[in-house]
């Protein structure tokens, strides 16, 4: 438990214990209360707002502060040593032996943050990727933020199930479908040497391509651009070619079957060098007709309605939203009707307490819509969905477009800052001693610690700029500068550990700013639990690591001025690592012994 909510009771306590008769005081809760780390301009260590109290209890912040500070001196002298009060703050200043017993008590937990079972479950839905393309750089802003948040509910005590929705159907599909048949001579995945998914994506951009051309054509020829974009012999094979699919014809779903099965061998060599798992993956191809019971069951409620010319609609105008489609005229899906239908399986498969969708924000108003035609339908689950919105993500250069051609490719990102972390580590020239394959495998685990960290270390609703340069500095705002701190902490606990010795001499600013700072990580998961916002973490995790190099350029570890500083340092510098370990475990980010 973080000190912050050692320290509310106390001053709820407090309150009680001086305004007695106050019916006003004897009211107050815990969560009336406001306290937040004391900015470095004053003395403390915790700051509790007052203004609240000022006006209820019509007390000045100074006599206020006052009152209650001498009362938590009084009643708490092992915790509080001192306090100031500031216009309406009240700056508390801890005890040193509150912090060295948190450090004696945690600096060896390896678990550090890991909470109990809690009983609940919650689904986390992330990367659901079309099976025309190759994973690309926004689909892993989408699978580290789905893959982190989910691993920060299992630490923090829930019972998580992760799945995916692989859109395997529809006309994107059959365009790689058509541009295969027509131009790849037969051509498979181990024939060229290509990756199954780019070698499928290759045909889809080729498909772009040729049917562009076919545009241009028919529009030297007189025909309107509209006309011609529909009407283009590609577009016209692969519209037919997804009613043959739809009509089951066996030739289309035997192509249909061994492309999608190029993809998936594709799909799952880039999860894995990733680190991207799912317990469940569900397939449009077989949830797309799952939410045509839920429409025939909202008919019968009265929620949706039905037109004149047969479609199926619900008018959420009274809910400041508008009318939307769920079923067409023709009694084929939407986007919205499986949806619905695969809310319900999931929750049948697993009861959840809440749904966590990873979508881009492009999808806000259809996550709206989704939840609001649950709730009225009454679902059980209805409440439990939360749209984790997320920001897309642009290149120095501007927006990707797939059918452009202008896509960066996952693998092709992530073998690009493997050269890039080979030319900076070498240009350290700190792993003359490492072998081939420890190199091969730094450099990995460098590369991908660089592309999460900078892709997490944004707050998820914004959009950004990935620059790989910047993501694989040593010395900024990086994963990189993160495990090269864990890995020179590593190389001073190879030559000594702490032997545990109680500590009980006073401390340097430096040493008492970085227990501090170390002592704030179960409240920092917790913001983080709360936000659903990894960045948080990675916020945090850096300036757990600055502070440590900042710390260690001021004092020796190992040639410290006494054998007492000595030991308050190795259990310093242990507990500094196994937090950047949790954390950027968290954020699936390995941290490498050595560097």
């Amino acid at each position: 438990m973080s000190i912050v909510n050692g320290i509310k009771p106390l001053v709820v306590t407090a309150l009680k214990e001086l305004y007695d008769k106050d019916p006003i005081a004897i009211g107050f809760k815990e969560s009336d209360l406001t306290i937040s780390i004391t900015k470095p301009e004053f003395e403390g260590d915790y700051t509790l707002v007052l203004f609240s109290f000022v006006k209820q209890l019509k007390k000045s912040p100074e006599e206020l502060g006052k009152e209650i500070g001498e009362t938590l001196l009084k009643n708490n002298p092992a915790l509080f040593t001192s306090y100031n009060v500031i216009k309406g703050f009240l700056n508390l200043v801890i005890a040193d032996r509150y912090w060295t017993g948190f450090l004696q008590t945690n600096y060896a937990d390896k678990r550090i943050g890991l909470r109990p079972a809690n009983g609940q479950k919650i689904i986390v839905e992330y990367s659901s990727p079309n099976t025309n393309k190759p994973l690309h750089l926004g689909h892993l802003r989408n699978n580290f933020l789905g893959w982190s948040v989910a691993e920060i509910l299992k630490t923090t005590g829930y019972t998580v199930f992760k799945t995916a929705i692989l859109n395997d159907r529809g006309i994107h599909i059959c365009k790689s479908m058509v541009a295969w048949q027509l131009f790849a001579k037969g051509a498979t995945p181990d024939s060229t040497g290509i990756k199954g998914d780019h070698f499928v994506g290759d045909y889809y951009v080729m498909f772009g391509v040729e049917h562009k051309k076919e545009i241009e054509k028919l529009v030297a020829e007189g025909v309107n651009k509209e006309e011609a974009e529909k009407n283009a012999p590609m577009m016209l094979a692969a519209q037919q070619m997804l009613l043959a699919w739809e009509n089951n014809d066996s030739e289309v779903r035997e192509l249909w079957e061994k492309m999608n099965g190029w993809v998936y061998e594709g799909f799952n060599e880039t999860y894995k060098k990733i680190g991207s798992d799912f317990d469940k993956n569900y397939f449009e191809s077989q949830t797309y007709l799952l939410g045509k019971e839920i429409v025939d069951e909202g008919l019968s409620k009265g929620v949706f309605f039905k037109k004149e010319d047969g479609s199926v609609w619900i008018d959420l105008t009274a809910d400041g939203l508008d009318e939307k489609l769920v079923l067409r005229k023709d009694g084929t899906s939407v986007y919205i009707t499986q949806d619905l239908g695969l809310a319900d399986k999931k929750y049948e498969e697993f009861p959840y307490d809440q749904s966590i969708y990873v979508i881009a924000d492009e999808q806000n108003y259809h996550m709206k819509v989704l939840k609001l035609i649950l709730q009225k339908l009454g679902k059980p689950y209805a409440d439990g969905i939360y749209h984790l919105s997320y920001g897309l993500v642009e290149l120095p250069s501007g927006r990707m477009k797939t059918r452009e051609g202008t896509v960066v490719d996952a693998d092709d990102m992530i073998e690009e800052l493997k050269k890039v972390a080979r030319e900076k580590t070498e240009e350290l020239g700190k792993v003359k001693d490492f072998n081939p394959g420890e190199l091969n495998e730094l450099y990995d685990t460098i590369a991908l610690g660089a592309l999460k960290f900078f892709l997490l270390r944004v707050d998820p609703k914004k959009r950004m700029v990935f620059n790989p340069e910047e993501s694989i500095d040593f010395h900024g705002f990086t994963g990189p500068f993160i495990q090269f701190i864990h890995a020179r902490i590593k190389s001073i606990l190879r030559k000594e550990t702490a032997a545990g010795n109680a500590i009980t001499g006073p401390l340097l600013p430096k040493e008492k700013e970085l227990i501090v700072l170390l002592e704030q990580y179960t409240a920092v998961l917790e913001q983080s639990l709360k936000e659903h916002n990894p960045s948080v973490i990675a916020v945090y995790i850096y300036e757990v690591a600055k502070n440590f190099s900042s710390f260690y350029t001021e004092h020796s570890v190992l040639t410290a001025e006494s054998e007492e500083k000595k030991q308050l340092r190795l259990q310093l510098s242990e507990l500094t690592a196994n937090v950047i370990a949790s954390s950027m475990g968290l954020l699936g980010i390995r941290v490498p012994e050595r560097m």
